[in-house]
């Protein structure tokens, strides 16, 4: 079985500053891997590249067996558009459209690109909004919705393209507390439904949860990494143990 993602020697630097110090990790087909660390670790920054969003200064990142950059030169435009496009992601803000409804937010994508029927298009967003249970909301704009609301939207809306692989970058951070349970209960039935995903989360407990493997970043590399019984039960590390006050 060939890996879905996979991460060789990833380097990013800002100036002088190294973010990501030769970064190394694989994810496998309906494999959900969990990116815990402290703030400042290159956590973002990792999962950021992964879609184009940063640019890396070494490293290979390939995904499904494509290289979206080798030994730190990129592929061309379209390929990068290409790889890219079998990805969703899912930001800590949301980032929804405030002058569009719920449903024109899902679809506008999918429209812009084509590829199917209005019709399918207008059938899976309602579908996939009743899956995060939201179909009540359709037709409502993002400012009458709670943020745990939003967040379950842009799940839909990361969704509507069909992606192969989604990424979570802090999905409940921007959360209050009470309406965290509500997205992280959609990200757990992705889970259960075999999703390829990587989620960045400071939750521990979703994360020993819902997780089949935890990356532990600290200082812009991968410290240490493992199932959830031994990060969180067992940590070869003393900086693992200080990180999860063990």
């Amino acid at each position: 079985m060939s890996s879905m993602i996979e991460v060789k020697e990833l380097q990013k630097s800002f100036g002088n500053l190294e973010v990501l110090k030769k970064v190394t990790f694989t994810v496998d087909p309906g494999e959900t891997v969990a990116v815990i660390g402290p703030s400042g670790s290159g956590k973002s920054t990792m999962l950021r590249s992964l879609v184009h969003l940063e640019e890396v200064t070494g490293g290979s990142i390939i995904i499904q067996g494509q290289a979206l950059v080798d030994n730190g030169s990129y592929a061309g435009p379209a390929q990068i558009r290409g790889i890219t496009a079998k990805m969703g992601m899912v930001f800590q803000h949301f980032n929804l459209f405030p002058h569009l409804t719920v449903r024109g937010n899902l679809e506008l994508a999918p429209r812009t690109l084509k590829r199917e029927s209005n019709s399918e298009i207008a059938a899976r967003s309602m579908d996939l909004l009743s899956k995060v249970g939201l179909a009540d909301k359709a037709d409502v704009y993002p400012s009458m919705l709670s943020g745990g609301q939003k967040q379950r939207v842009a799940i839909a809306r990361a969704l509507m393209l069909n992606p192969d692989i989604l990424l979570f970058d802090e999905p409940t951070s921007a959360l209050d507390p009470e309406l965290t349970g509500e997205v992280l209960r959609v990200i757990r039935q992705l889970a259960e439904e075999k999703m390829t995903m990587i989620i960045v989360t400071h939750e521990m407990n979703f994360a020993r949860d819902v997780s089949d493997r935890v990356i532990f970043m600290d200082k812009g590399e991968v410290a240490e990494s493992g199932t959830p019984e031994q990060i969180f039960g067992s940590p070869k590390l003393a900086r693992t143990r200080s990180f999860l006050k063990l």
